[in-house]
């Protein structure tokens, strides 16, 4: 009976033994070790085993590679969590997607680290998950006054561990959740055209490229006295400025640049218009006080009219002040859609537009120009400028907005209008004159010879009732790039 009692005792003993040792084995098995990182793949299929280094977080899935990574509980991308299914995990490897995240609430003392956990234990791997280096598209004001609030407008603008603005340390800078924008106050001098931006993502060094650019001179043909406005962008700092080969010694220029005025001296000659800056200089291709090139009509020295259609007006008459020469006018009252005033449009003989030379130019380097004087209020009725060849149209409605948008429209004495040959447009069978295709070539506006006819005349395509009361002169065809 002892025997039995002894042997009953060691097989209870040696069971337990047994039962306490199986589940350490297993706990053992599974996760007994802290995960290790080796490295961070690509999960692209092609190549898949590329080694990342960096990153920018788009939603990406990427492999982790190393030991005892299953079991994970948590993993975190620059602190901020990131989900995962487990069942893309193997002892040496998980499938996870970089979770999104918003870099200017990111705690910096957890950027660029991957922290891995499992129930062992945890780790963490450095990996440069950040924005892309940042980028330049825009200044605020490159003529605000020292004190003024500016703005330098990019992408991934965040970590910024240095700025200077043209040559000046800037130590007290804003920088905006999305990374779009720093924001500083001018500074009291500057010294040169470079911007610099480091990042913990990279570099910026940018040229402030800012050559003054002129898009259009209110009045071309002024007379000596009248204020003339010269448009465009960057023209401010204006270090020398002529029109027609004149220096004009005194102007003032918009806050933003966008234009430049002066009141117009006697002039001597015809000439292109210049504007000279700190950062470069713009001169037009065409020139001014000039009504001879490419003239295709007007009343003194080009008397291309058929001799119907406008009346005239000399240079005294009080509506139309300010032309030293006799002028057309179109005073047309259409209440009708499909009215023609055929009594008073401008029909010119054919004429050289385009020398042969240029025929092949590009398009858009061509443009129709004329001065023009509209003193009463015009809406709802459209100027048509016809060629002579195939019937191309160019509509000119300065008082539509949009579609749907309409506001009157009137000039303050004359002014120049420029209306490129990429204006011209075919007519479309339901949508209706000059509304088809825009012109391709010069070729097909003027022919090969460059040489067409031309009817400038008022219609109404059923906007609304309404008039035209305006003169028209130096009707003509120019370079313009």
């Amino acid at each position: 009976m002892k025997i039995k009692s002894y042997l009953t005792l060691y097989s209870l003993l040696l069971f337990l033994m047994i039962a306490a040792v199986l589940p350490a084995c297993k706990k053992e098995t599974e996760s007994s070790s802290a995960p290790v990182i080796s490295s961070i793949k690509s999960y692209a299929a092609s190549p898949n085993d590329t080694v990342l280094h960096s990153a920018t977080p788009n939603w990406q899935y990427v492999v982790i590679t190393g030991n005892n990574l299953q079991n994970a509980t948590q993993i975190s991308f620059n602190g901020v969590p990131a989900s995962f299914n487990s069942a893309l995990f193997a002892p040496n490897s998980a499938v996870v997607q970089i979770p999104a995240m918003q870099f200017s609430k990111i705690d910096t003392a957890k950027l660029y680290i991957v922290e891995y956990t499992t129930k062992a234990g945890s780790t963490r791997f450095s990996f440069k998950l950040g924005p892309a280096a940042p980028t330049f598209s825009g200044i605020s004001n490159l003529y605000a006054n020292p004190g003024d609030s500016v703005y330098v407008y990019g992408s991934g603008l965040f970590f910024v561990q240095r700025f200077s603005y043209r040559g000046t340390a800037i130590q007290s800078f804003n920088l905006d959740t999305s990374g779009n924008s720093i924001g500083f106050l001018m500074p009291a001098a500057t010294t040169d055209d470079q911007i610099s931006i480091i990042t913990k993502s990279g570099t910026l060094n940018h040229k402030i490229i800012a050559t003054p650019v002129i898009a259009g001179i209110s009045n071309e043909n002024a007379n000596p006295g009248d204020s003339v406005y010269v448009y465009g962008n960057y023209l401010k700092g204006i270090q020398k400025l002529t029109f027609a080969g004149t220096t004009i010694t005194s102007f003032a220029s918009s806050s933003n640049g966008s234009h430049v005025g002066f009141v117009l001296p006697t002039l001597t000659q015809r000439g292109p218009v210049s504007v000279t800056t700190q950062f470069g200089t713009a001169t037009t291709v065409y020139h001014v006080n000039d009504v001879v090139t490419g003239s295709i009509s007007n009343w003194d020295s080009n008397f291309n009219w058929q001799g119907w259609g406008a009346g005239k007006e000399t240079k005294d008459n009080s509506n139309f002040h300010g032309n030293r020469s006799t002028y057309f006018v179109l005073d047309v009252d259409v209440n009708s859609e499909d009215g023609w005033p055929w009594t008073t449009n401008i029909p010119m003989n054919a004429i050289q537009w385009v020398p042969k030379a240029n025929i092949a130019d590009t398009v858009s380097h061509w443009a129709f120009k004329f001065e023009v004087n509209i003193p009463k209020t015009w809406k709802g009725t459209t100027v048509n400028i016809v060629s002579g060849v195939d019937g191309y149209v160019a509509r000119w409605e300065p008082w539509r907005i949009n579609a749907t948008t309409t506001v009157p429209y009137s000039t303050k004495g004359w002014v120049t209008v420029t209306i490129p040959l990429t204006s011209f447009r075919a007519s479309h069978p339901e949508l209706g004159q000059g509304m088809g295709d825009s012109l391709t070539k010069i070729a097909d506006l003027t022919g090969e010879s460059g040489n067409t006819s031309c009817i400038m005349y008022i219609h109404n395509y059923g906007l609304s009732a309404g008039s035209f009361y305006g003169a028209v002169d130096n009707l003509r065809v120019v370079k313009i790039k």
